[in-house]
């Protein structure tokens, strides 16, 4: 039975986000990162279901008033951090239109952080009957929604950096990695880059920091750097070569937009550089949530770029510094999950 892995712009029932909590790496800045995660609940709240998973709630403070509380939905599920990107389910849809939930296996980046009560959010769902849809059980292949985008046509876009990282699956190469991938997602290709990354980023390389395709699939968003003085001039400017190297699958080359890499943004702490990314941005049923960083001029800049490229869609700047300190923003915050995929009764 074929499968497809729906694009990032079709249509959305809900986004998955889990609420910061004292026991995650954010409890020395948690009114900041709350704040800041209440804004983006918000945002969604106007386009599609906010799902929350954590340990506990957010307080009345965090909540937005009136008709958007009611799309604002809080499951009680042990979590380790927020990032549900990389540990919430990645839904198919078969050829009957029928839902598989897939759980693969998240390991905190290749053993980097606990996982052990974020790998289990899925599965924890499932069993309350939250999903319309057959969970799949793929625990025994590593692999993060950030590290993968999906044109929805069967292309799959992805770095070598990240899935063939020897702490993720190590045990197979890059040709059985990819043939399990075109199984699991009914793919007729894999396209890979071998080229990017960002200082401060703790996931080798996720796609979604550097490069993200658009609507109506032919269209890529990229991260570029034309200061010569800066540490991401070279590989950011070998990646655009092999993204001008790509073809659609009809054979023509992609369409590619530059984002602006936000200028050098530093841990306060401990004066490491932090990976500010334009590319971190969530589509969501006609609008465009964008991470912000306080830039107004390259703020500005990535927010026309998407709209020129977009321009039907609602275009939301938010400031994301907060998230950054923890080396994610906010596309690593969020998961969508497709209409009708979500069985909302049961919550």
């Amino acid at each position: 039975m074929s499968v497809r892995l729906p694009a990032e712009w079709e249509p959305v029932e809900a986004v998955l986000m889990a609420w910061p909590h004292g026991g995650t790496d954010w409890a020395y800045m948690l009114d900041d990162v709350r704040s800041c995660y209440a804004r983006i609940i918000e945002a969604i709240a106007s386009y599609a279901k906010v799902i929350l998973v954590g340990p506990e709630a957010p307080g009345e403070e965090y909540m937005p008033k009136g008709t958007l509380r009611a799309n604002i939905k809080f499951v009680e599920v042990p979590t380790n951090d927020t990032w549900t990107r990389d540990y919430g389910p990645l839904v198919t849809v078969d050829e009957n239109g029928d839902f598989i939930i897939n759980d693969f296996k998240f390991n905190g980046w290749g053993l980097k952080f606990a996982s052990d009560r974020d790998n289990l959010v899925t599965s924890n769902l499932v069993s309350r009957g939250f999903f319309n849809g057959v969970r799949t059980n793929r625990l025994g292949f590593v692999l993060e929604g950030g590290s993968i985008e999906s044109d929805g046509h069967g292309t799959l876009l992805t770095t070598e950096e990240c899935l063939m990282s020897p702490n993720r699956n190590g045990d197979m190469n890059r040709g059985q990695i990819e043939e399990y991938l075109r199984r699991a997602f009914g793919l007729e290709r894999v396209l890979w880059l071998s080229e990017g990354a960002l200082e401060g980023d703790d996931t080798d390389g996720h796609i979604d920091t550097l490069v993200r395709l658009a609507p109506p699939g032919d269209v890529i968003f990229y991260t570029g750097c034309h200061d010569t003085e800066d540490s991401h001039y070279e590989c950011l400017q070998a990646m655009k070569k092999q993204l001008e190297e790509l073809r659609t699958a009809s054979g023509q080359p992609y369409h590619l937009i530059e984002l602006p890499l936000p200028d050098a943004v530093y841990d306060p702490d401990d004066g490491t550089r932090l990976p500010a990314t334009y590319a971190n941005f969530l589509i969501v049923n006609g609008a465009v949530l964008l991470p912000v960083y306080g830039q107004p001029m390259k703020d500005l800049m990535a927010q026309m770029a998407i709209k020129a490229a977009m321009p039907d869609y609602d275009v939301i700047p938010i400031d994301c510094n907060a998230l950054i300190r923890q080396h994610g923003s906010l596309h690593c915050a969020t998961m969508q999950l497709p209409l009708n995929s979500v069985n909302i009764k049961s919550i």
